[in-house]
């Protein structure tokens, strides 16, 4: 399986301080090898991963490819973005 990061979780990532943006990554390649976990609901096509107590990672599998949607650095960014789709 391989990966693909949007370019909004580029972005994402790019303003992050490292420490956190290394548990990021390390969570992509551990998502690799377990199957999705959480899926978003109001039939919304992605699923959502906890990196951390706060940060969240938005995520779609197609097939062999792991597409990184959006990486949040804070609950409350997230619930911004989540809140949007109501």
């Amino acid at each position: 399986m391989k990966i693909l990061i949007s370019e909004n979780a580029e972005k994402e990532l790019g303003g992050m301080e490292p420490s956190l943006r290394e548990l990021f990554f390390r969570h992509m390649e551990k998502m690799l090898t377990t199957p999705p976990r959480r899926h978003m609901r109001f039939g919304m096509p992605f699923s959502v991963e906890n990196v951390t107590r706060q940060a969240r990672m938005v995520y779609h599998i197609e097939k062999e490819t792991l597409y990184i949607i959006h990486c949040f650095k804070s609950h409350k960014e997230y619930e911004k973005w989540y809140k949007s789709f109501k």
